[in-house]
């Protein structure tokens, strides 16, 4: 069973930063792609960043293209979400996924691929 703890939301300003991280615990970290989904009020969750279990390569949703950031410390069994010139129209619940049997090349951006998720932290940037 693994699970993945969030942290690091919060209140932010349009044009701020913000890093989450997540804490994995109670599997293999280093075989796992990791990606970070979220999802605001009556919207569907939806697929932000990815990164495979090495850290050499990542995906990006549009949206968050040049302003957002993946990275991951395998030493440490965590992933994290940079997030810099925020919008309010980052503000969402912001949730992360463990993919246990990725793929060997394509990261996926579909959540019912990913096994095990956190609880959420939020993220609310005002304008």
């Amino acid at each position: 069973q693994v699970q993945l703890v969030e942290s690091g939301g919060g209140l932010v300003q349009a044009g701020g930063s913000l890093r989450l991280s997540c804490a994995a615990s109670g599997g293999t970290f280093t075989r796992y792609a990791m990606g970070w989904f979220r999802q605001a009020p009556g919207k569907e969750r939806e697929f932000v960043i990815a990164i495979n279990w090495s850290g050499g390569r990542t995906y990006y949703a549009d949206s968050v293209k040049g302003r957002f950031t993946i990275s991951r410390d395998n030493s440490q069994n965590t992933v994290f979400l940079q997030m810099n010139s925020l919008k309010p129209e980052d503000t969402a619940a912001y949730y992360c996924a463990a993919d246990i049997n990725p793929a060997t090349v394509v990261l996926s951006t579909k959540a019912y691929d990913y096994d095990y998720w956190g609880q959420g932290t939020q993220v609310t940037v005002s304008s």
